[in-house]
């Protein structure tokens, strides 16, 4: 179960060698899902495919209930609006994920993006941001985005 939201955020944001596997595995989930709010944040308003995409991402990733799963966007909803940079998420999921697990972070990014069924400019930007510092290669990164592509609705 996740800790409450300012418990998790200061796990996230104060990182030690105390914490349980299960406050990492808390820090990597919140990292990952502030990255997909970073997509829609980038537009002015979160529609509901677009939320229900970032849902589907998550649940595909991490093996949480329906409630963690709320809690889990809602904190990274506001995790989000402090965010000045990218790289203490970044930083924390190239620690803990492996080159596949990027890549498909970087799809599901993409997957959020087509959800609306509009690429704006800064949805291309701020995924192709994250991926650079995720370390995903431009191959890769196109890979997923030809992927995430053919899975959107027309």
């Amino acid at each position: 179960m996740l800790k409450t939201l300012k418990d998790l955020f200061d796990s996230f944001t104060q990182p030690n060698a105390s914490q349980s596997p299960a406050e990492r595995e808390h820090a990597v989930q919140l990292a990952a899902a502030v990255l997909l709010v970073e997509v829609v944040r980038s537009e002015t308003s979160m529609d509901e495919a677009e939320r229900t995409a970032m849902v589907t991402a998550l649940r595909s990733k991490f093996a949480l209930s329906d409630d963690e799963l709320e809690r889990l966007l809602e904190l990274a909803v506001t995790t989000s609006k402090t965010a000045y940079d990218y790289q203490r998420f970044t930083g924390s999921l190239n620690d803990h994920f492996t080159q596949d697990q990027k890549i498909r972070l970087v799809e599901a990014m993409w997957q959020v993006a087509y959800a609306d069924a509009h690429i704006d400019a800064n949805e291309n930007h701020t995924i192709s941001k994250v991926a650079g510092l995720l370390h995903v290669t431009h191959g890769e990164y196109i890979a997923a985005k030809m992927r995430a592509k053919e899975e959107s609705p027309p």
